[in-house]
């Protein structure tokens, strides 16, 4: 299993824009993918293509949350997911 940490990045957290950017990017990788903030039980992690998870999370802006997946490829996805995580989507 692929395991990542990111920190959000937008302003006021992972809110409806930034959740939903993030949701479709998760949901296009074809894979199962958890989210949940760090230090979490893993049996606690949520969907990470569900918008109404992701922002049921309570991710605030500056907190790490733990990114998990399994299957082909699940580095490289995760390394993008990350990467939307850590943007300020709130600056663009």
């Amino acid at each position: 299993m692929a395991e990542r940490t990111a920190t959000i990045g937008s302003r006021v957290g992972l809110h409806a824009r930034p959740a939903a950017i993030f949701a479709e990017a998760a949901g296009e990788t074809g894979l199962e993918i958890t989210i949940a903030k760090e230090g979490d039980p893993e049996d606690e992690a949520m969907d990470a293509s569900s918008i109404l998870s992701l922002m049921s999370l309570g991710a605030e802006h500056g907190q790490k949350v733990t990114l998990r997946a399994e299957g082909p490829n699940a580095e490289t996805a995760l390394d993008h997911l990350v990467t939307i995580l850590e943007t300020d989507h709130d600056a663009e």
